[in-house]
């Protein structure tokens, strides 16, 4: 699916993305992108507002998992997740899902395609000011 397509989708069905103004820049598995303005996203500081870092984080792993499957019937849900925040963003929100090695996405894909239920841990960068990590279970 590419960027453009991937964002109408999650606007779609994730009505909170629309309003963060969130984007898919990049839906290469080394690096998966996911972005969305200051102007949209800033707390009364006028820096990034925490859940819009945490919202854009969840999602950029979902986005990767949901496209990673390529199937329209998948159920992605996020399990556990954690976040550190290292120090504020100023500027447009970006984050790039760490793609794990090759072995454990395609053992995540055998396992969903077998039985019907999967789950993947990812790590989500968003610069040097936060970090995020997440268990996500896709189900059929």
């Amino acid at each position: 699916m590419s960027p453009a397509e991937l964002t109408r989708y999650l606007h779609d069905k994730i009505p909170l993305t629309r309003a963060m103004e969130l984007r898919v820049r990049s839906t290469e598995r080394s690096e998966f992108v996911v972005t969305a303005p200051l102007e949209a996203n800033h707390n009364h500081l006028g820096t990034a507002f925490g859940g819009s870092l945490s919202a854009l984080a969840t999602v950029a792993g979902y986005a990767f998992i949901w496209n990673q499957l390529g199937d329209a019937t998948a159920h992605v849900v996020i399990r556990d997740s954690a976040m550190n925040f290292r120090k504020p963003v100023r500027g447009e929100l970006r984050a790039v899902c760490v793609a794990p090695p090759a072995e454990a996405i395609e053992a995540f894909g055998r396992e969903f395609a077998q039985a019907g239920k999967a789950r993947l841990k990812l790590a989500v960068r968003i610069g040097d000011s936060a970090e995020f990590s997440g268990t996500y279970v896709a189900l059929r």
